[in-house]
């Protein structure tokens, strides 16, 4: 390996871990604020401001504000899945705590795996078969379904984590020409549109107070930042080599929600976590291996 490529290599992960901590960040935002407004409403202001963020950027960037890539069938499905997995990781963080939230995140990989040989038709060994379903089997230790402490809120985290996995296989099938900014704009539009439909069911709530938009608009910093960093790193580094420091986003997780949430994980949580990100990482690192084979 030539020392330009162990460096782009370095810094990729650098960028991946620094994309982990502001999800994580972002999640710690979020989730005071559902403590003093309405999930919806969060959601809703949430991506009104990610998604002036992404129009500056497209704007400055000098390209075109909108394009007919946006109407594809893979970005129609991108978007619903968006939908869904906005609506659903936004009612986990305001009632489930954050620790098993991101235990359960971290399962995301292994679904884009599974979607990607159902529909995009791509190959796995057998190795991986088996790492997914450790995976699958790390995200029932940490749901807990059949024993007593079973909490029903957990399967919006599920539900979340199936909505973004599908989202990132509707990403590989997107046009090249859309920039990080149009898929920005695209995610923070359909974030708007989550926090529009939790509303129309939810009980109407408080107005957001100082301290509210606060943490909004600071969740909104955090998520746009990481978002950025989080590109850097995929466009920098090989895949398998930057991929598996995604996983460090369950560490800044558990040590943010027990600093400021007073969160302790129970060892369903933390096991089921370890099988989940163990799997994960294998099969990242034997999906680069199986490429360059």
């Amino acid at each position: 390996m030539s020392g330009t490529h162990a460096s782009d290599n370095l810094r990729g992960s650098l960028f991946m871990v620094i994309a982990m901590l502001a999800f994580a960040v972002e999640d710690v935002f979020f989730k005071s604020a559902t403590m003093r407004v309405a999930p919806g409403l969060a959601t809703l202001i949430f991506g009104l401001f990610g998604f002036s963020c992404f129009a500056v950027m497209v704007t400055l960037s000098g390209g075109p504000f909108l394009t007919r890539a946006f109407l594809s069938r893979a970005m129609f499905w991108r978007s619903v899945c968006e939908v869904a997995g906005r609506l659903f990781y936004a009612l986990a963080l305001a009632f489930v705590p954050l620790s098993a939230t991101a235990a359960i995140l971290q399962a995301a990989p292994l679904v884009v795996t599974l979607g990607a040989v159902v529909f995009l038709g791509e190959r796995v060994g057998w190795g991986r078969w088996i790492a997914m379903g450790v995976g699958f089997a790390g995200v029932l230790v940490v749901l807990k379904p059949f024993g007593a402490d079973f909490s029903p809120a957990l399967l919006f985290a599920v539900a979340g984590t199936l909505g973004f996995a599908a989202r990132d296989v509707a990403t590989r099938a997107s046009s090249p020409t859309l920039s990080t900014g149009h898929l920005g704009l695209a995610g923070f539009t359909m974030t708007i549109i989550a926090g529009l439909v939790i509303m129309a069911v939810e009980p109407a709530g408080p107005a957001p107070d100082a301290g509210a938009l606060f943490r909004l608009v600071s969740a909104g910093i955090a998520g746009v930042a990481a978002y950025w960093a989080l590109t850097r790193a995929m466009r920098l580094g090989e895949i398998s080599v930057v991929a598996p420091f995604r996983y460090s986003r369950l560490l800044f997780a558990i040590g943010l929600a027990a600093l400021v949430f007073g969160e302790r994980p129970d060892l369903s949580t933390l096991a089921g976590g370890v099988l989940i990100v163990g799997s994960g990482i294998y099969t990242l690192v034997r999906s680069g291996r199986e490429k360059r084979a």
